[in-house]
């Protein structure tokens, strides 16, 4: 049964095409994985298909009382509302309807006749709701989702207001589990989670009762959980049966298959053009000419297929530091409490180092203590001789009206307009991306941004903290074979272990440091 019907989606930004005459139909139990390269316009078709964005043309047909269910990323969290009060507002009606059954109990006890006949009725009818919709195992169900994503550890009392944008995603992503939409639509719903709780996820999608499609660019995670993917390149989008995998072994054959159709018309067109050039002006012949002009007029034109530009990252060591680039003391991190037991290490120049641990436990205050952003509780952090960071940040919610190509510009003044280009480029965006504003940019966009300045900037030590988040494969790729062959110092935070484990020479597990 189709769930969803869509039929001649077309959407532009301004005057770019994004994605023209798409058409597919969603079914009944259908996992779909949607994947493409940064910028291919995947979140936006979920935006639209959500129905917070309007599409330039098209329509989007639901089957009735179908309900959508959307991980939004920013929204505002009522101040003085608890962790688990949110939770349990994805099932309001019906604890709204245990308070009617409450108040119709108080008010039989002094009626009776008709009256209490009519109450005893509308008694079991909410009765009946509440038993079909296992109401009193809610609470179990709630504490189950919650912990299968790391958010009991937060405290259930915790105000969600005080939560960071990384647990503000998480308690979002747990609501609508709880609300099982009729189809649930994720966008990158792993960029926050551990490790344990991405395959707690992974086993909560391969069980769930009805139909997603979800955004992600972990390709074992989509092999596990789908059965269909939706590939979106070239403005179109094509459906293909079967997990990535299999998704990459079709779309090999489709590629060479698009780019021989695509030369074939070229060449046909072009022959075409000949002809009615030659003979458009003989008497002899320019009917045919005409006949031939008509025929190239409703020639449907493949476009030019274009490979996404492959990220070329590079890093260089501006000067060599001593032989320890940074060593703590007695340190104690956090805010108000600490979130580890006090440490201490040497970190030896040319190191690559993984930091690992679950969300909370103080991954990037770690590395924000080091660089100086946060204040430690107790202890000292010392760089070594000739020690200078580069930090790339978790999170970067820009509002920018400047283009690439003015942002890394108005850093680096002296560098020319072409060859800022050429760096813009070797990070894989192409001459569209650099001109538009950083925040009409996909978040791999982004990202594809601050690692080109990341390129630019003088260092020997890179801190980084989820670099990978929204990159696509191709991207995270060549980042970690950058990354290898950085011949400098490196701490990383990752949930990716597939990312970091051919390159870093030694893993930090937090959660083992808690332990001490």
């Amino acid at each position: 049964m189709s769930i969803v019907n869509v039929e001649n989606l077309t959407h532009y930004f301004g005057d770019k095409l994004i994605f023209k005459d798409i058409e597919f139909r969603l079914l009944n139990l259908e996992r779909v994985g949607l994947v493409g390269p940064n910028g291919a316009g995947k979140s936006t078709l979920l935006q639209i298909l959500t129905g917070s964005i309007q599409p330039d043309k098209g329509k989007i047909d639901y089957h009735p009382n179908v309900r959508i269910g959307y991980l939004e990323q920013h929204i505002d969290l009522t101040e003085g509302m608890t962790i688990k009060e949110y939770l349990q507002s994805a099932f309001k009606y019906l604890y709204e309807a245990e308070q009617e059954m409450l108040e119709l109990s108080s008010k039989m006890g002094g009626l009776e006749g008709e009256e209490l006949e009519q109450l005893l009725k509308r008694f079991a009818e909410v009765q009946q709701l509440l038993e079909s919709h296992d109401f009193y195992m809610l609470d179990p169900r709630i504490e189950e989702v919650a912990s299968g994503l790391g958010i009991t550890a937060l405290g259930m009392d915790t105000d969600v207001s005080h939560l960071s944008g990384g647990q503000r995603t998480k308690l979002l992503l747990a609501k609508l589990l709880l609300e099982e939409p009729g189809i649930l639509m994720l966008d990158e719903p792993t960029n926050y989670l551990d490790f344990e709780h991405i395959e707690w996820l992974k086993d909560y999608l391969k069980n769930y009762p009805r139909s997603f499609i979800l955004i992600s660019h972990d390709t074992s995670f989509l092999n596990e959980v789908v059965n269909v993917i939706y590939h979106l390149e070239h403005k179109q989008l094509t459906r293909y049966i079967g997990n990535y995998n299999k998704f990459e072994e079709a779309y090999e054959l489709r590629k060479h298959q698009i780019f021989t159709a695509y030369d074939r018309q070229q060449a046909e067109i072009k022959k075409l053009e000949t002809y009615i050039q030659k003979n458009k002006v003989r008497a002899s012949t320019s009917r045919q000419a005409k006949d031939r002009e008509r025929k190239l007029m409703k020639i449907d034109r493949i476009e030019k297929p274009s490979l996404s530009p492959r990220p070329r990252f590079s890093f260089n060591v501006s000067e060599r530091p001593g032989n320890v680039v940074l060593e703590v003391k007695s340190l104690e991190i956090g805010y108000v409490k600490p979130l580890l037991p006090p440490f201490s290490f040497k970190l030896q120049r040319g190191e690559k180092v993984a930091i690992t641990g679950y969300n909370g436990i103080g991954k990037s205050t770690t590395l924000k203590t080091f660089i100086g952003e946060v204040t430690p509780l107790k202890g000292t952090v010392s760089f070594g001789s000739n020690v200078n960071p580069s930090y790339f940040a978790q999170e970067w919610n820009t509002t920018s009206e400047q283009t690439p190509l003015e942002f890394i510009w108005s850093l680096h003044e002296k560098m020319t307009q072409k060859e800022v280009r050429r760096v813009l480029a070797k990070s894989g965006l192409k001459t569209d991306h650099i001109y538009q504003p950083l925040q009409s940019l996909s978040g791999g966009e982004q990202t594809r941004v601050r690692l080109c300045q990341l390129m630019l900037e003088r260092s020997n030590w890179l801190i980084l903290d989820e670099p990978t988040n929204h990159l696509d494969f191709q991207a995270k790729e060549a980042l970690a074979i950058a990354l290898e062959k950085y011949e400098g110092t490196i701490i990383v935070v990752s949930h990716e272990p597939e990312f970091y484990k051919s390159w870093v020479t030694q893993v930090w597990d937090l959660e083992q440091w808690q332990l001490k």
